[in-house]
Formats: structure tokens, C-alpha cells, sequence
């Protein structure tokens, strides 16, 4: 398919309804399996467990989306990054919400003693927490209050998050010594990563798009 021909697609108006459908799939699936009692045995570990998964599948498709714009030219996806960032946060808060009422009960204190005695669940809040300004700062008016240098600075914390993120992926895979998925992961969200310190490090500047953002100054 010719160049102009993916740039119309991407975009035609029903393009962006169609990402956000399918970017809520994963969770009207899980929701319905839910109340279908499809979950197999343990429906609360399989909720944990997926939407911590689609969490970091929708961090690395946010990730990818400027190397995919700079390899192919086509500036449009930029138009969808913000909602797949936005997507990466929804998930990981509804990971945390299934933790936090299936697996503890929405106890306070059970929950904070459990963060305190695994650190595996005190990286996937930090995770969280860290992803929250990011979220909370991706829209238009909070760019224009903020300042384009202080959003930028403020949306360099996904080079934290990534890390932290992968790290509570692999603490929690660890206790049952399996490190096949999480080294899948690190490796993609790595590249995407690596990409960007390889620009940096030629100092070739990706124009038009910061390193990591769930957003962009002025951008849809």
C-alpha cells in the first residue's frame, strides 16, 4: 500500500473510534468472562495477571509509535499515541484495582503491610503512581499551563516507568522461576528504548515528538 494511501487511513475519521474499540476490547473480553465465570479456576488471578499484561503490551505500543512514525514518515500516528498511553494508564489502574479488591479485600492495611513485604508489588504502585502525571497532564489545556519545557521534563518519568514496570513483571515472575514472558518484554520495550538512546547518542533529534510522552505540545 502507497504512502498516501496509509496516510488517508490513518487519517479518516473513523480511524480513532476504531483504535479506542480495539484498545477496549481486552477489557469488555475480561469483563465479560467475569460475569460468565469463563475465568477458568481462579478468576481473580486471571484478572490480575491480564491486565497487568495488557498494561505493559499498551506501554510498548506507545513506545513504538514514534520509531514506527520516523522509520515509515508517516506523521499521522502521532494522532493516536495520546489515547494509547491513556490506554496503558486505564489498564494498569484496573491491574491495581483487582489486586487491591480481589486479592486483599480493598484492606488498607493488608494492602500497605503487602507492599512493604514484596517488592514486587511496591515496584508495580510506583509504576502506577509514576504513570499518573503523565496521564493527568496529557491533554492541551494542561500542556499550555504547565509550559512546554516543564511537560516535557515532567513526561521523561516513562523512562522510569518502563523500568520499573519490567522490574515488577520480573520480581513477580521470579517466585515460580519463570522468566520466559518477562524476557519478551524486556527485550521489546528495551528496543524501543535502545532506539531512542541510539538517536540520542548520534545526536539526531526526533523532530516533532518528545522521547516518551502519553501527549505532545499542541497535538490531537
Amino acid at each position: 500500500m502507497e504512502r498516501n494511501s496509509v496516510a488517508k487511513l490513518l487519517q479518516h475519521p473513523v480511524a480513532k473510534p476504531l483504535v479506542f474499540a480495539a484498545s477496549l476490547a481486552p477489557f469488555a473480553y475480561l469483563a465479560w468472562a467475569a460475569f460468565a465465570n469463563a475465568l477458568g479456576a481462579n478468576p481473580a488471578e486471571a484478572l490480575i495477571r491480564s491486565t497487568g499484561d495488557w498494561t505493559l503490551r499498551f506501554l510498548a505500543i506507545t513506545l513504538a509509535v514514534t520509531p514506527l512514525r520516523v522509520i515509515t514518515g508517516q506523521n499521522q500516528l502521532l494522532r493516536f499515541r495520546r489515547m494509547l498511553g491513556l490506554f496503558a494508564f486505564f489498564y494498569g489502574t484496573v491491574h491495581v484495582l483487582c489486586y487491591a479488591g480481589l486479592d486483599m479485600g480493598l484492606h488498607v492495611g493488608d494492602i500497605a503491610r503487602d507492599i512493604v513485604k514484596r517488592p514486587f508489588i511496591l515496584a508495580g504502585f510506583t509504576a502506577l503512581v509514576l504513570m499518573a502525571p503523565l496521564a493527568a497532564t496529557s491533554f492541551n489545556r494542561a500542556i499550555r499551563a504547565l509550559g512546554a519545557r516543564r511537560w516535557q521534563r515532567l513526561h521523561q518519568l516513562v523512562y522510569v516507568v518502563a523500568p520499573v514496570g519490567l522490574l515488577h513483571f520480573w520480581w513477580m515472575r521470579a517466585g515460580k522461576n519463570d522468566f520466559a514472558e518477562p524476557a519478551v518484554y524486556i527485550a521489546i520495550i528495551g528496543a524501543l528504548l535502545g532506539w531512542r538512546v541510539w538517536h540520542r547518542w548520534r545526536g539526531e533529534a526526533v523532530k516533532g515528538t518528545l522521547p516518551f510522552s502519553f501527549g505532545r505540545p499542541g497535538g490531537r
